[in-house]
């Protein structure tokens, strides 16, 4: 027996589709943190620039190493959110003692030294953790959410799959 659906029932079955599909891509969505706050996001993009710059080659903001990170602190790698927290807000007290002013504000430079004080200091494991992160996330497959257009495979010249779907930023 067939059984007829109304224009109702129809209407919202469509329209709780929609939903579900707007929600979906939103989460996915480059600029929407599913872990970092957004001034935290900016302070791990300086870092991750600090330890993979662009020079003739593209850097760890071109391979979007943070989305990486961020996306992987709220997943697999959940066990290091405190450490991140805390780090963070070393990095920037270390460097307010040190210059009188916000990571984001100092020189390149002077960044480099906060992160050399950092790395020679009781912050090391924290330094280590996000250069070991910063790395996965340019070198790794773009599929955890790094290696943004396969910048890091095309720079090492290795072939990268042309499969459709596999490049998540498409």
């Amino acid at each position: 027996m067939k059984r007829r659906v109304n224009r109702r029932t129809f209407v919202k079955g469509v329209a709780a589709a929609g939903a579900a599909s707007a929600l979906a891509s939103c989460a996915s969505a480059p600029g929407r943190w599913r872990f970092l706050t957004q001034p935290e996001a900016e302070l791990v993009n300086l870092i991750s620039d600090q330890i993979i710059p662009r020079d003739q080659d593209p850097g760890a903001i071109d391979a979007g190493v943070v989305y990486f990170i961020d996306k992987q602190l709220a997943g697999p790698y959940k066990r290091f959110q405190r450490d991140y927290r805390e780090g963070l807000v070393t990095v920037e007290k270390t460097c307010v003692s040190m210059y009188e002013k916000k990571f984001a504000e100092v020189s390149w430079n002077e960044q480099t030294k906060v992160l050399e004080a950092l790395e020679s200091g009781p912050s090391a494991r924290f330094f280590e953790l996000i250069r070991d992160h910063c790395m996965q996330g340019f070198y790794g497959s773009p599929r955890h959410g790094g290696n943004k257009d396969y910048v890091s495979f095309r720079m090492l010249g290795l072939d990268y799959p042309q499969i459709i779907g596999q490049n998540r930023y498409s």
